[in-house]
């Protein structure tokens, strides 16, 4: 029911918010949308905490300069709640708290009901999973979202939800890099019908080819991309780093850029119901908005999965097929 892509609009928050990405005009982002809604990309991913409500209010005013058939699904998060800026935010999902999010983000996007409302991360305010999720339940009965999901839950998580209503979708992290997810939580999610929208599948760009160790290291203190250590900190960068360098072979011959290539893999993967990329504009989309009709065959997949194994690259399952021959 939904395109295998989504955009994400994580950068859209702009700057002056703790996990900021960076300046970002917004006509920029506007601009962008309109390129994905063209290039058939049917959903935006966002939450209030992307520029502390600022990306909701960008897609809003997107929402509102389109008919109500263009109109792309709105997926949001609910769950994490901040004082001000200067202060760390809190995992709170008290039943009180999840309805003020989901009014403030309706009043935001302009909308009278979400697409998919998610929670953001697993609370750390101590209320009990159960309680959140009923209270996910009723807003559903309520009509204020048509789904609900999760996003970043272990198995445990999701059955306890499970017992209380259905979890419509997971949104974990999953790219060549981060493959945990292929482990248990993807196969959970296709025994038990539910929908996976991986999240950082270009890895803020490392897997596009976008980062060389230098740049890595004028990446300032705090910043949110070091926090992956797995990803951007050695001594994982600089076998990510070969191993990008390998793919980009794998890329040319097969004459589509890295992210084209990289996001295909992720979806290719049995379990994956939508990718979920970012771009700041119209020709950062141009990258990879082609990866939904790319089809990797089994030897270029066992081809990636070698260099996975001679790069000794990320973490996680390198294939859903643990007798997968390595070329």
């Amino acid at each position: 029911m939904i395109s295998p892509i989504g955009l994400g609009s994580w950068a859209m928050g702009g700057t002056g918010w703790p996990a900021s990405l960076g300046s970002q005009e917004d006509r920029a982002s506007i601009a962008t949308m309109e390129a994905a809604a063209a290039a058939g990309i049917g959903w935006i991913d966002t939450a209030p905490y992307y520029g502390l409500g600022h990306a909701e209010e960008i897609i809003g005013r997107y929402l509102a300069a389109v008919t109500a058939e263009e109109r792309p699904m709105v997926f949001t998060k609910c769950g994490i709640i901040w004082e001000s800026a200067a202060v760390q935010p809190k995992e709170i999902l008290t039943p009180r708290s999840i309805r003020r999010e989901v009014e403030e983000s309706l009043r935001r996007l302009g909308i009278d009901r979400l697409d998919l409302l998610q929670v953001h991360w697993p609370a750390t305010d101590g209320t009990p999973i159960e309680e959140s999720w009923a209270t996910l339940a009723e807003l559903v009965d309520e009509g204020k979202t048509r789904w609900i999901g999760v996003s970043n839950f272990d198995v445990e998580l999701l059955q306890a939800c499970e017992r209380i209503r259905h979890v419509d979708t997971l949104q974990p992290p999953f790219s060549l890099l981060r493959r945990n997810a292929g482990a248990e939580l993807i196969p959970w999610c296709r025994d038990h019908g539910t929908a996976v929208l991986a999240y950082s599948p270009l890895e803020s760009g490392l897997l596009a080819g976008s980062y060389t160790r230098e740049r890595v290291a004028r990446l300032a203190p705090g910043d949110v991309r070091l926090e992956r250590e797995e990803v951007f900190c050695e001594p994982a960068l600089s076998r990510n780093l070969e191993f990008v360098a390998a793919l980009a072979h794998v890329a040319a011959r097969l004459e589509l850029t890295l992210a084209e290539l990289t996001a295909a893999w992720v979806l290719a993967w049995p379990g994956i119901t939508g990718a979920i990329l970012g771009a700041r504009t119209p020709r950062q989309l141009q990258q990879w908005m082609r990866a939904a009709s790319v089809r990797l065959d089994d030897e270029t997949l066992s081809e990636i999965a070698g260099l996975l194994v001679a790069s000794d690259a990320g973490c996680g399952p390198i294939s859903p097929d643990p007798s997968v021959e390595l070329r």
